[in-house]
């Protein structure tokens, strides 16, 4: 057990700046686990850092670019939180966006999560729904 969503930890490794990332157990825990597609994906550097909202102890929402695809991560504290996202740090064209985001019940059950992907440009807005505890994570990679 954890402190926190899934979703939410999976947040941290964009909105913490570490100089490595690792997960804490056992690999062979992870097989079979769809949202660990997030840890093999996240970078351990970045080529630039935005904020995009926060309030100290309450929410943050940071978002990080390697090379040409956007990370997104957002957190909040134990209040839960429905957060309007402008995605204009984005460049130019479509965007494939990987979101991975606090399922309907993870006030109750933590580890679930809900992986979608949608086709996304600068105009437009994720809307995010945060538990308590909850975050989102989401990968931004060029459509082609």
């Amino acid at each position: 057990m954890v402190i926190g969503t899934r979703a939410h930890h999976l947040a941290m490794y964009v909105v913490y700046q570490a100089s490595s990332q690792m997960v804490s157990d056992w690999p062979g825990d992870y097989e079979g686990q769809p949202e660990f597609q997030f840890i093999k994906d996240v970078p351990a550097t970045w080529d630039e850092t935005r904020a995009l909202n926060g309030m100290p102890a309450e929410y943050v929402t940071i978002a990080r670019r390697s090379g040409n695809n956007w990370f997104l991560g957002s957190m909040c504290n134990w209040t839960p939180r429905e957060l309007v996202v402008p995605l204009d740090f984005l460049g130019r064209g479509k965007y494939v966006a990987e979101i991975y985001a606090d399922a309907p019940d993870a006030a109750r059950q933590p580890k679930h999560v809900t992986i979608e992907k949608k086709t996304v440009t600068r105009t437009r807005r994720l809307k995010l729904q945060l538990a308590p505890g909850g975050g989102c994570a989401v990968r931004f990679v060029p459509k082609s």
